[in-house]
């Protein structure tokens, strides 16, 4: 069954069209990586998701019900959790405080719940240690963390990643990826935008490669890495 289908979605900025007649279907459970150049319309298309953009044509269905309309905190206590680019998080408060916020605002949950959720996804995200230090002082890899955590404490069904690898160490990946395998196997249904393209292909179960805000590719990660068009495009690389 698919979580979330977008009917043709188009988004324009001026005259600049960044997302162009994009249908896309993502399944329960599984893992969408997308790719594409810098400026290729990717986190824009997130935006279109989470509701942080209105399309200006098309549709936007999650688990079977229309959110086209939706604002970003109706669609997030529905399910649909993110992460961004640049970590985004409450600096002044402290990590344990950051998904206690999450929680009780993300998720709805009470006091006492979102105290224990916060218990629960600091120890699932290594972030323990670091519970009551300021967000605002923590590392990259930790800042990253924080926001993988943040997005996990609004409960989501459908979680949007967006290049939460970029700027880590090759150790440092790895360790991030293994976090990622664990939340696949609790069922969460995961897209990835990526630049990290090994850790990519390490979890993704599709790919979707845009370019100029159009898809230019689909399919099986292997195989699409391997057509001479996304090679030229993405890659550089002539076949």
């Amino acid at each position: 069954m698919s979580l979330l289908v977008l009917h043709a979605v188009s988004k324009s900025y001026g005259a600049l069209k960044v997302t162009d007649d994009i249908s896309l279907a993502v399944t329960e459970g599984e893992t969408l990586g997308i790719l594409g150049p810098n400026g290729a319309g990717k986190t824009t298309l997130f935006n279109l998701i989470s509701g942080d953009a209105r399309v200006d044509a098309g549709r936007v269905e999650y688990d079977g019900v229309d959110v086209t309309a939706l604002k970003p905190h109706q669609r997030c206590h529905a399910g649909i959790g993110r992460s961004y680019q640049v970590p985004q998080p409450f600096g002044n408060m402290s990590v344990f405080e950051n998904l206690v916020t999450a929680a009780c605002f993300g998720a709805q949950e009470g006091e006492q719940e979102a105290w224990q959720t916060a218990h629960e996804i600091l120890a699932q995200t290594g972030l323990m240690p670091h519970a009551n230090r300021p967000a605002g002082g923590l590392t990259l890899l930790d800042r990253k963390r924080l926001e993988l955590a943040r997005a996990l404490a609004t409960r989501p069904k459908l979680l949007l990643l967006d290049e939460i690898a970029g700027g880590l160490t090759e150790p440092e990946a790895k360790q991030l990826v293994e976090e990622l395998k664990q939340i696949k196997a609790r069922g969460v249904t995961m897209i990835w935008i990526e630049h990290v393209v090994h850790a990519l292909l390490s979890l993704a179960d599709r790919l979707f490669v845009i370019n100029f805000g159009q898809k230019l590719a689909e399919g099986e990660p292997r195989a699409v890495m391997s057509d001479p068009e996304v090679r030229r495009v993405y890659m550089g690389v002539e076949a």
